[in-house]
């Protein structure tokens, strides 16, 4: 049996291991007013939280609002807005929440509540026409809830490297998302670590955005990004999109899905997935491109998505 004073040393060993992601939380820069005054774009208060947003484009072109995925902010999309907008298309682009300048609340993140955030944004710019949705990653998974749930304020939708049909996200995302607490500190404590290594992989590679890697390095200063990114896997990630996509296919709503051959995230076969819940869906196969396509290969990106719908997209 352990001496009292070997138990309490290690009762202490366990609560300061136990509150080092605490510490590191609080070490963070904290999401406030004064940090967002040097956001780009503009900040909308909306019910769920401070959402940093921008539009590109002609004020009265047609609009396309364009979702992130989940570790990414909208700067993702800094490569792909000058094509939309050269064909006269206003492009709204935005910071989900936890992620770039937007709040990070607290609470399961789930695609109703990112769909929520959407629905405000779209309120608070006074859109009410139906707008083009383009999601990618995550992003993918949220708008497809999106139109779902609401048919009559979408166009047409967009999907490039989709979630929602199966991902690998490697072990230490899939175990901290089932085991609670637990999980919560070995995520905080090790997915900073997976972050960096993959950023570093896609470093040297073409892109359309100027220093990507070294904003996405930054994401992990800010507070609160952390917690959002378990939550979206716990709360977005782990569902499958099947209810929503053969809802589309129901109603018919156009869908264009653009896949990167070598993506490791989304493997290809989600591409036959999709196919089985909805064969009317466009698809779109990038040949070389990883998971990071929308800034690897935005050309070829903008070709799929700028291609007429009923065009031969091989």
């Amino acid at each position: 049996m352990p001496s009292a004073g070997l138990t309490t040393a290690l009762t202490a060993a366990a609560l300061g291991l136990a509150a080092v992601p605490v510490v590191q939380e609080w070490r963070r820069t904290p999401r406030s007013p004064a940090n967002r005054d040097q956001a780009p774009g503009r900040i909308a208060l909306l019910p769920q939280g401070a959402t940093h947003f921008d539009c590109f484009g002609p004020e009265r072109g047609p609009v396309v609002v364009c979702v992130h995925g989940l570790t990414t902010p909208s700067f993702v999309w800094l490569g792909l807005t000058p094509y939309l907008v050269a064909q006269g298309y206003r492009v709204l682009t935005y910071d989900l929440y936890g992620r770039g300048h937007s709040s990070a609340p607290h609470g399961l993140q789930t695609p109703g509540f990112f769909g929520q955030q959407l629905e405000d944004l779209l309120t608070h710019e006074d859109i009410t026409d139906p707008v083009w949705l383009i999601g990618y990653s995550m992003g993918g998974a949220i708008v497809t809830d999106f139109a779902a749930r609401h048919p009559e304020r979408v166009t047409q939708l967009s999907l490039l490297a989709p979630a929602g049909m199966g991902h690998e996200l490697g072990h230490l995302a899939r175990a901290a998302t089932e085991w609670p607490l637990v999980g919560d500190w070995a995520f905080h404590m090790g997915y900073p670590r997976a972050l960096r290594a993959g950023i570093a992989a896609e470093r040297g590679q073409p892109g359309s955005v100027d220093g990507i890697g070294d904003m996405q390095l930054a994401e992990l200063t800010r507070r609160g990004y952390l917690r959002a990114v378990l939550s979206s896997l716990r709360g977005t990630l782990r569902r499958s999109m099947e209810p929503q996509h053969r809802k589309l296919a129901a109603l018919g709503t156009p869908i264009t899905a653009v896949w990167g051959k070598e993506d490791a995230v989304i493997p290809l076969s989600a591409m036959g997935q999709l196919t089985q819940w909805n064969r009317s869906v466009r698809q779109v196969v990038i040949d070389g491109a990883g998971h990071g396509l929308t800034y690897t290969h935005t050309k070829a990106v903008a070709d799929a998505l700028l291609m007429p719908q009923g065009a031969d997209a091989k």
